[in-house]
């Protein structure tokens, strides 16, 4: 088999087996394109010493996405394996990038207030304040909010349920502030917007879904308004939905849970910024420091 031919074979897998959403999948074949680029060899003869020589080419780019590269590799050797068309994983002693953890992005308690404080006077008032109080209240993914229909939230039990990644399920609690902002917007507005008697929960001025570019902007015009000047995208609402949650005394593991993430390892991040925050108070009030 030529190297196109493994690739979509394994692409197929991921789709048909895995259920991994268009995004994930696009991600994954990325990495493989980007590595036929650098290895010209049929890549069932590649050995670990080419794949850390091709991690050695891309090492300008970020951590976390050398480490995704890893991680496709691994699985793509893993499915192959599983195949018989190799006898061993070749990434499977590859290292992940070591260095400097980015720790996220995150709202402090009071820019959080600050932002969510949106005064409702129309439609998109209501549906924007909804929009923000959601992300906040639930850690979302933008892609899992833009997705959201009205059978998707039970407002009675105050809960919704999320397709996530690779089509898993998850039932997520909210607060009473996101509920207020949800009931507002559903029973006294939504209907203002809904000209095409569309099953979306929050939708644009034409009546159809909100695209993920539009809450980026919300988030920067109210983030402009309240004088917050930290770069703030849905991803830094999910982060401080996290962080905030942690830093409260919530089990980490909730927390995974939560957040749909596969392994606890990806959520363990969030330890490192109450770590950091610990640090941080300590270096200040100790008086022997």
């Amino acid at each position: 088999m030529n190297n196109t031919e493994l690739i979509n074979e394994f692409i197929e897998y991921l789709s048909l087996e895995r259920n991994y959403t268009q995004n994930t999948i696009l991600a994954y074949k990325n990495d493989l394109k980007m590595l036929t680029e650098y290895y010209h060899g049929n890549l069932l003869e590649i050995t670990p010493d080419d794949l850390q020589k091709y991690l050695k080419t891309v090492s300008n780019l970020k951590s976390n996405t050398i480490a995704h590269k890893i991680s496709t590799f691994k699985a793509f050797y893993n499915f192959l394996e599983r195949k018989k068309l190799v006898e061993k994983n070749p990434a499977i002693s590859v290292v992940r990038p070591k260095g400097q953890m980015k720790l996220p992005t995150y709202l402090t308690i009071e820019e959080a207030i600050k932002l969510l404080d949106i005064e409702v006077k129309t439609s998109y008032d209501a549906r924007n304040k909804a929009i923000l109080e959601l992300l906040y209240s639930s850690g979302l993914r933008i892609s899992e909010l833009i997705n959201l229909e009205m059978a998707n939230i039970d407002l009675d039990s105050c809960l919704i349920r999320v397709m996530g990644k690779g089509r898993k399920e998850r039932i997520i609690p909210l607060g009473d502030y996101a509920i207020d902002a949800l009931k507002n917007y559903i029973e006294n507005y939504r209907s203002i917007l809904n000209k095409k008697n569309n099953t979306y929960i929050f939708l644009n001025n034409q009546g159809t879904k909100i695209s993920r570019q539009f809450i980026f902007k919300i988030i920067k015009l109210e983030c402009q308004k309240k004088g917050i000047r930290k770069n703030v995208s849905p991803h830094t609402l999910r982060h401080t939905f996290a962080t905030h949650l942690l830093k409260n005394g919530a089990d980490l593991r909730i927390i995974q849970e939560l957040l749909g993430h596969e392994n606890l390892s990806t959520t363990q991040i969030y330890t490192h910024l109450t770590n950091e925050k610990l640090r941080s108070d300590y270096e200040e009030f100790h008086p022997r420091n």
